[in-house]
C-alpha cells in the first residue's frame, strides 16, 4: 500500500480526501500549517505533520515516506506558482513518485482569461517539467460555492450583477471532486494525465440564480454588467481589485480580479466542459446543482 501525502488537510477539500483515504484503510500524511486542526486525523491513524510551501525549509523532511501526493492549490494568488514549485521540489527529493493536482477547467490553457488561471498554468508546466508522474484535474466551479457566497446576497438583495453573460459552466459538487481526487490516488492508470472533473449539467449563472430563486420563492433579477462595471460593483464593497492589494486577514481576503475575470472566462466559453469523469472514475453519478442548493437551502434568507 502506499503511503498517500495530503496536502491542505485542515481545509475542506484536504480533510475531506484524508478522511476518505483513512475510511478505505489508507496511509495518510496529512500535512498543514496548522496541526492542531488535525487531532481527529491523528487520531484515526494519519501521521500529521507540519509544512508551509511559503519556504521550501523542512518540506522534503515532512514529505519522507510519501509515494503519492495530493497537491490543493494554495489560495494565494499570485504566490501559488512559487509555493507549488517548492512543495513539487520537495516531493521529488523526498521520493514520491505521482503528484495530483487541484486546478481548474482549461487549466493549462496561456490564453485563459481569470487570474487564477494563470497560477495553475505555471504549476502545470513545473509538473511536467518535474519528472514525476502527474494528474491534473480541471475541477470545474464548486457548486457549494454557488449555493452559498453566490445564492444567498442574490437572494438578499434580489437582485445579482453579473459579467458572465450567456456562458455556460457544468458546476461540480466538492465532494465529487474530493471523491474523484481520492480515487485517483488509489487506483491505476492515471498518471500523465489531465482529467476534467464536472457536474452533469451545463447551465449559465442566469439559470443558476433562476433555479435558486424558484427553490426559495423569492425574485432574483439579474443585472447584466460589463467588466469595468462589476469592478465597480465590487468597489462599494470594499474588495481590492488586485491580490497584491489584499490583507489575508482583513474581513475580504480576495480580489476583485478574481471575480471578474473568472465572470469573463464563463462568458467567453473556457469552463464549457463537461465530462463523464465523476462517473467513469468513481462509479458514482456526480450531484445535480439542484441536489446541492437542497443541501445549504436552510442557509438561504426566509
Amino acid at each position: 500500500m502506499a503511503r498517500i501525502i495530503v496536502s491542505g488537510a485542515s481545509g475542506q477539500f484536504g480533510h475531506a480526501a484524508a478522511s476518505q483515504l483513512l475510511d478505505m484503510g489508507e496511509d495518510v500524511i496529512a500535512l498543514s500549517r496548522n496541526t492542531d486542526k488535525l487531532a481527529d486525523l491523528a487520531e484515526r491513524g494519519a501521521d500529521v505533520r507540519s509544512a508551509d510551501f511559503e519556504s521550501p525549509d523542512g518540506l522534503e523532511e515532512a514529505m519522507a515516506g510519501g509515494e503519492k501526493l495530493l497537491l490543493i492549490s494554495t489560495t494565494m494568488v499570485g504566490e501559488r506558482p512559487r509555493q507549488h514549485g517548492n512543495a513539487i521540489d520537495a516531493a521529488k527529493a523526498a521520493g514520491v513518485k505521482h503528484i495530483v493536482y487541484t486546478s481548474i477547467v482549461d487549466g493549462g490553457n496561456p490564453d485563459h482569461p481569470a487570474v487564477e488561471q494563470h497560477d495553475h498554468c505555471a504549476t502545470e508546466k513545473l509538473l511536467r517539467n518535474s519528472g514525476v508522474a502527474y494528474t491534473i484535474l480541471y475541477n470545474s466551479q464548486y457548486a457549494e460555492a454557488v449555493a452559498t457566497a453566490m445564492a444567498i446576497p442574490a437572494l438578499t438583495a434580489g437582485s445579482k450583477p453579473d459579467n458572465c453573460g450567456d456562458g455556460k459552466i457544468a458546476f461540480v459538487s466538492r465532494d465529487d471532486c474530493v471523491r474523484t481526487a481520492v480515487a485517483v490516488l488509489t487506483q491505476e492508470g492515471h498518471e500523465n494525465t489531465t482529467i476534467n472533473v464536472t457536474g452533469p449539467e451545463l447551465l449559465s449563472v442566469p439559470k443558476a440564480m433562476e433555479l435558486a430563486s424558484e427553490m426559495a420563492g423569492k425574485p432574483i433579477e439579474i443585472i447584466p454588467v460589463t467588466d469595468e462595471e462589476m469592478y465597480e460593483y465590487f468597489d462599494t464593497l470594499g474588495v481590492a481589485r488586485k491580490a497584491a492589494d489584499v490583507d489575508v486577514n482583513g474581513p475580504i481576503p480576495w480580489a476583485s480580479e478574481g471575480m471578474v475575470t473568472f465572470g469573463q472566462a464563463i462568458r467567453e466559453g473556457y469552463f464549457d466542459v463537461k465530462s463523464d469523469a465523476v462517473e467513469r472514475i468513481t462509479g458514482q453519478k456526480p450531484r445535480t446543482l439542484r441536489s446541492v442548493f437542497e443541501q445549504y437551502k436552510g442557509a438561504w434568507p426566509a
